[in-house]
């Protein structure tokens, strides 16, 4: 017996796929799904995994990333199981060329287009879980659009640190109503999904639930009128913007190392399809 195309069967397919409608008609809204056993354990990526099988069709192009890069494990691992079970269609490590992005921790450097698709692998999809603990009652306020719990957990944050000290998952306001989980990328990724053109769709397959952020809608992070959202800093003591070591970009997420060599923090781009494009386009440039 022969694996059906896309490992699911078609009514696990059609299930997936009339839940992104539902997540799509309401913005932000956390749509519950039978979320199906894959092989690999829950917390690997299950849901954008489920996703990615129902919608991909043969001819489309697909890259996968885990936080920016194409060859760590896990997205190593994804994208040959995908391969495996979706005869018919390629593969690629460039953001421009893909139809499905599938991304864990990360939204590419690249703006995405209309006719593509982010598929961002969610652990947690709720925000109010860190203030409350039942989850018909987060089903309450989710509905009401009573947030003022989470609002009161950033004001203390504020109180203790004179900042929001939230990294990642940071809570985000989806078309006025649902504050969702944007999945644990950066603030840095946060603006991006504001008005994006191409839809971005968020699975977690081990707590069963799938949401969107359709094309044009507003992603506002939670905020307070004087104490605003900022992304990431990576000015250095004197105010200068790092730049990437690889290709000396200073409009890229970057992650820190240390050289062993010469004792120095050193910073690279995360997004790696971004850090080569500078480094081809900076080549071009000094051969003419």
């Amino acid at each position: 017996m022969t694996e059906p195309f896309g490992y699911l069967d078609e009514h696990a397919k059609k299930e997936i796929r009339r839940a992104c409608l539902k997540a799509v008609a309401i913005p932000g809204y956390q749509v519950p799904y039978a979320s199906r056993e894959m092989p690999m354990g829950r917390g690997f990526g299950t849901g954008g995994l489920q996703l990615t099988l129902s919608l991909i069709g043969a001819g489309d192009t697909l890259k996968v990333i885990d936080q920016g890069a194409d060859d760590s494990v896990n997205a190593v691992s994804l994208r040959n199981f995908i391969e495996l079970t979706c005869p018919g269609i390629s593969t690629t490590t460039r953001t421009t060329d893909a139809d499905i992005i599938q991304s864990r921790h990360r939204i590419p450097e690249l703006a995405l287009r209309e006719d593509q698709y982010l598929i961002l692998q969610v652990p947690y999809p709720d925000p109010l879980v860190i203030v409350e603990p039942s989850e018909e009652k987060r089903r309450i306020s989710h509905g009401e659009g009573d947030y003022s719990r989470l609002l009161v957990k950033l004001y203390e944050d504020i109180v203790q640190f004179k900042e929001i000290t939230i990294s990642h998952r940071y809570p985000t306001r989806i078309n006025n109503h649902y504050v969702i989980d944007p999945s644990p990328i950066p603030r840095w990724d946060l603006p991006k999904m504001h008005h994006s053109k191409a839809l971005i769709l968020l699975g977690a397959g081990r707590e069963k639930k799938i949401y969107a952020v359709p094309p044009y809608t507003s992603a506002e992070p939670l905020a307070f009128s004087d104490v605003p959202f900022r992304i990431e800093n990576f000015c250095d003591a004197l105010g200068k913007r790092q730049a990437c070591e690889n290709c000396g970009s200073t409009q890229s997420f970057l992650d820190e190392y240390f050289d062993t060599h010469s004792g120095r923090k050193i910073y690279r781009c995360s997004d790696a399809d971004w850090c080569l494009e500078q480094l081809q386009r900076r080549d071009a440039l000094r051969h003419g």
